[in-house]
């Protein structure tokens, strides 16, 4: 999913192109994905971000850029689910981080978590919890999704999915962590 203006960065650049350890995060992304067992990648982008379309090498989804759950309502009909989709904020993804969502998912939607408190102990942002099973816990932006299934949730420990860059803030603690 790399659709984002990325406002909440003010950077001169669309948000999955802002770079992080000298690259775009959308390639540390692309890259985690072909480290991983996943067969086939397709990014969805929106009208807001023409520069990522003209970057990205690979099957490209132009969703109308309604917001992310629109969007990736339109990529849903697409392709075949379930799916696994990633933000593209996520640039400390590696391919072992994948594969261990994918070793965790035992069928229908599964939504990957951290605990909020590790996200304040990095000094990340932290803009949407919920609590599951007692633990405030914050969404990763990587899941399996299957409109079918309203699924589990997965609690991952893993820093590197702790960290969405979303602000300078974030980005500055992607680097150090890089």
């Amino acid at each position: 999913m790399c659709g984002g203006r990325g406002t909440r960065l003010d950077a001169p650049v669309e948000k999955p192109l802002f770079e992080v350890g000298g690259r775009p995060m959308v390639d540390h992304v692309r890259d985690a994905l072909r480290a991983s067992r996943c067969e086939t990648v397709h990014a969805v982008g929106s009208p807001d971000t023409p520069e990522t379309r003209d970057h990205w090498e690979g099957t490209y989804l132009e969703a109308p850029g309604d917001g992310y759950v629109a969007d990736l309502q339109y990529a849903l009909e697409r392709v075949d689910t379930p799916v696994l989709t990633v933000a593209t904020d996520l640039p400390l993804l590696g391919g072992d981080a994948v594969d261990a969502v994918l070793d965790a998912h035992g069928g229908g939607s599964l939504t990957v978590a951290v605990p909020a408190a590790l996200k304040r102990r990095l000094g990340v942002s932290t803009d949407t919890t919920t609590t599951v099973v007692g633990r405030e816990v914050a969404p990763t932006g990587l899941n399996v999704v299957d409109p079918d299934d309203d699924g589990d949730t997965h609690l991952s420990y893993d820093v590197r999915l702790a960290v969405n860059v979303n602000r300078p803030g974030d980005a500055t603690v992607a680097e150090e962590l890089l």
